[in-house]
């Protein structure tokens, strides 16, 4: 390690005094001026992590469905997947250690991490469209070089590229080609194959209005459309030349607000989407011919995908296990149909994209959204390796046809992180080839009425949760109060958990009417604030 050159370069990327951040399940978040010191150690970070397990790293610059003025940066593992948790630790050491220590604590690091100074390092950069993501690209360079790294920066990438691309490279080309025209004409490719099965003609199935949240999805999917026929009309709205960046748009804001983005003009009955900044979620929505919008959300996308699977694989008959992962935010609705309708088998995690992606590696099919538009398939190697012989080599017409589409979609979902443009894709295929409107789609379970709140305590940290984040073990009395409250109720539940990002306790409830939904939030709200350690007034109805 050249001291010197640490030494010189770390001073052009100093420290403000006082600041300390924390790598989360999105890296770190915060506003594009803080954040000089921590993309340049990323990069040092990034060489150490190639170099430790002697393969390509990802790192992106992006601070997602944030406002325009933040930005952020993670770290992608060699299979496309999010950054080893004993390495979050690391991340969180480095960007935070004082100037004159770095040498120290990168020294630190390659003993606990058993990292080889002498091997080489290979690291993949990409960045989102954010006024700030090309200068903080630049101060990343500059840590890969300091300890010696080789670097491709792929420029403006959507975040899932930058996965699928790191992925690619570690498997020496047998996930895809490591370029984005691979990508393009991997997915694109997949979702012909696909459409070519279906039998509904009508122009209107196949017209999509799309939300770009003003971010790189409008300039990436603007990219792709040559790669499609004519007959895909995609209709990309909130492109990013006139407005800002996620502003009163994109994925996030119509999740939350529950009302359809600016910049998009719906007229009643037609299929809009939304992406988020990064392009790594997806919402699906419309208006009827009242007027009333209508959100399909993560939960009800999960579902769609699953009753097209499971059809599937009924009909090559082996024995795969197939299963979907929900967080403690999956409306109780889709979980009712998904178990008793058709009888899928469902499980629960903790809230994070980590835990649902782990947990779906279980299974030979594993199916994870959260709510929020986030989630993709996983297919066991076995899974896969079974699906493709049949797909070539099965006598059966119905059998080898069913295989085939398995195979299309194995091609078509980027199994590395949720990636709102394949998902799309996905989503298209199955509509066309069942032949399913967007009502049709939202028709298949009415959500239960629910209410997010938050409250503001002291500290989030006097709230500890067990099963999945289900119940609230501290403080002593709080989950015997939840529980009172919701027997108030019918179809209702509760849970309470501590923020990941800032010191509120966020609440989410459902019962049979909107009404008794938000009675019941904002009492375990009142319960939170006096048993928690509430800050401020208590909550007001």
């Amino acid at each position: 390690m050249d001291s010197e050159a640490l030494r010189k370069y770390s001073a052009l990327h100093p420290k403000p005094a006082g600041l300390t951040l924390q790598y989360g399940t999105a890296g770190f978040r915060t506003k594009a001026e803080q954040l000089d010191h921590v993309v340049f150690r990323m990069g040092l970070l990034a060489v150490l992590r190639s170099k430790a397990v002697t393969a390509t790293i990802g790192i992106m610059v992006t601070a997602s469905h944030n406002p325009e003025e933040d930005n952020g940066v993670k770290l992608v593992d060699p299979l496309g997947e999010m950054l080893h948790p004993s390495w979050e630790e690391y991340a969180t050491q480095l960007a935070n250690a004082e100037e004159q220590e770095l040498q120290k604590v990168i020294t630190e690091i390659c003993q606990k991490a058993a990292v080889n100074l002498h091997k080489d390092a290979s690291v993949f950069i990409g960045r989102d469209t954010r006024p700030s993501s090309k200068k903080l690209s630049q101060s990343v360079i500059d840590g890969i070089q300091v300890l010696g790294g080789q670097y491709h920066d792929y420029g403006l990438v959507t975040t899932p590229q930058l996965h699928y691309m790191v992925c690619c490279q570690n498997t020496q080309g047998q996930y895809g080609k490591a370029t984005l025209e691979g990508y393009y004409e991997k997915l694109s490719k997949a979702f012909m194959e696909l459409i070519k099965q279906s039998h509904c003609s009508g122009e209107s199935q196949r017209h999509l209005k799309i939300d770009c949240a003003n971010g790189i999805g409008a300039l990436k999917l603007s990219e792709m459309k040559p790669y499609f026929p004519q007959e895909v009309l995609l209709h990309i709205y909130n492109d990013g030349t006139k407005e800002k960046l996620n502003h009163l748009c994109g994925a996030d804001f119509v999740k939350v607000h529950q009302k359809p983005p600016g910049g998009l003009d719906m007229k009643p009955n037609e299929r809009c989407c939304s992406f988020d900044g990064d392009a790594d979620r997806i919402v699906y929505y419309y208006k009827d011919t009242a007027g009333h919008f209508h959100l399909i959300d993560g939960d009800k996308i999960a579902t769609l995908i699953s009753i097209f699977l499971k059809e599937l694989l009924a009909k090559v008959k082996q024995n795969f296990k197939m299963a979907v992962v929900q967080t403690a935010y999956a409306n109780g609705n889709s979980t009712r149909y998904l178990q008793e309708t058709l009888k899928v088998p469902v499980h629960c995690v903790k809230t994070g994209v980590k835990h649902l992606h782990h947990k779906a590696q279980e299974f030979d099919v594993g199916v994870y959204f959260e709510a929020n538009g986030h989630g993709t398939v996983l297919f066991s190697k076995a899974a896969e390796t079974k699906i493709r012989q049949l797909a070539k080599e099965e006598k059966d017409d119905e059998k080898r046809e069913a295989a085939k589409m398995l195979e299309n979609m194995i091609d078509l979902i980027n199994q590395t992180v949720g990636d709102a443009v394949s998902d799309m894709l996905v989503i298209e295929a199955i509509l066309a080839l069942k032949g399913l409107t967007v009502q049709q789609w939202d028709a298949l379970y009415t959500d239960l009425p629910n209410r997010l709140l938050k409250v503001q305590v002291a500290d989030r940290r006097v709230i500890d949760t067990t099963d999945a984040e289900r119940r609230a073990l501290t403080p002593p009395g709080l989950q015997e109060k939840i529980d009172t409250l919701v027997k108030k109720y019918k179809l209702s539940r509760a849970f309470v958990r501590p923020s990941g990002t800032e010191d509120v306790v966020r609440i989410y409830a459902e019962a049979d009417t909107q009404e008794n939904a938000d009675a019941l939030a904002h009492e375990v709200s009142l319960a939170v604030f006096h048993l928690a350690g509430g800050k401020g007034a208590p909550p007001q109805p």
